[in-house]
């Protein structure tokens, strides 16, 4: 007989798998609206009129064992929901890029370098480049804020000898008229896909054309040896080219813009642990900074004022430069306040 306990026990994880089915019905499931809507509802229904059966011991396991055969086809569907690199995406994510890796050099294709007149206002221009790892100087964390200081967008940019810099963005793959939604990305509604580019390019982008909400950009030059650089650096080109070939879903939680870096540094035995930090993204640049692996020479205040680059990259703008001239730190007087902190 169950006890109490064990019966609310099986109503919370009814209710939370019927919460589940439900949002990925409506998210995800059958093209028209009104079916999914209904679906979605019925779903709900169910799951409620089996928490409901679990007070009534005649009825119990029939209910139990019917609706967990239910949520067995569920997620048999839900399985069976594809990627697809074969949709019609927006124009800033309707090329995918790849790398050719031969010994020590690696040619990359399709880094973008768009001209933007505003944030939706733009020339699509792409080019390929390659490059020496021999030539490898390091990898800065960009991190990206517009609510807040718990949330950022974190992506890497590779330096090498000469001044060139790759920028790779772990970002959705949306389809025209698609916008971004937190909750969504929980369901496979978007691809994950990997914005390969010139920082005139992202980083411009986010600095100088997007006021709605306006962003704050960070720029952190990361502290270790160079050949664990150059393996997380190999790891991006391999992903890259695995997505051109075998797509996956991006999900807001396990498959995001910190979680992949993260996961691609576990190709260094000294990678960091994850941490909560890690997920509440906005906290990254600080966890970086504790283990040691940013300047720790300055407070990290101080290296968080030196590493926002907003007036710098207005000042820049499309400079050939643009990359260097974003890292000259300029002297601030010791009377000047610092920069806030998002």
């Amino acid at each position: 007989m169950l006890t109490t306990a064990s019966l609310t026990m099986l109503g919370l994880v009814i209710a939370v798998a019927g919460c589940w089915g439900v949002l990925a019905l409506a998210f995800s499931g059958p093209q028209s609206e009104t079916v999914r809507s209904s679906l979605a509802v019925l779903f709900g229904v169910v799951s409620l009129m089996a928490i409901i059966g679990l007070g009534f011991p005649h009825v119990r396991w029939g209910a139990l064992a019917a609706y967990f055969a239910l949520f067995a086809l569920l997620m048999v569907w839900w399985r069976g929901i594809e990627p697809s690199n074969e949709r019609d995406w927006q124009p800033d994510v309707a090329v995918l890029p790849y790398a050719e890796i031969e010994g020590d050099i690696v040619t990359v294709h399709n880094i973008r370098n768009f001209d933007y007149r505003s944030e939706t206002d733009y020339t699509p221009a792409y080019y390929d480049k390659r490059f020496n790892l021999r030539k490898l100087e390091g990898v800065d964390l960009v991190a990206v804020y517009w609510m807040g200081p718990a949330i950022a967008h974190i992506f890497a940019s590779f330096a090498f000898a000469g001044g060139d810099h790759l920028a790779v963005s772990i970002e959705t793959r949306k389809e025209k008229g698609e916008g971004y939604s937190t909750l969504k990305g929980f369901f496979r509604q978007y691809e994950l896909y990997y914005v390969v580019a010139d920082e005139r390019d992202v980083i411009r982008l986010r600095t100088n054309y997007r006021n709605d909400p306006p962003e704050d950009v960070y720029v952190y030059r990361v502290q270790g040896p160079l050949v664990n650089v150059r393996r997380v650096f190999l790891e991006y080109m391999s992903k890259i080219n695995k997505l051109r070939d075998h797509p996956e879903f991006y999900n807001t939680l396990t498959t995001n813009c910190t979680t992949g870096i993260w996961m691609h540094t576990l190709v260094n035995p000294e990678h960091l642990p994850f941490s909560w930090k890690i997920l509440a993204s906005g906290y990254v640049p600080e966890y970086t900074y504790e283990a040691g692996r940013l300047d720790t020479s300055l407070p990290f205040s101080e290296l968080q004022r030196r590493a926002h680059i907003n007036a710098r990259a207005h000042t820049a703008d499309g400079a050939a430069d643009f990359s260097r001239l974003i890292r000259e730190i300029p002297e601030i007087a010791a009377t000047d306040p610092p920069q806030a902190a998002p």
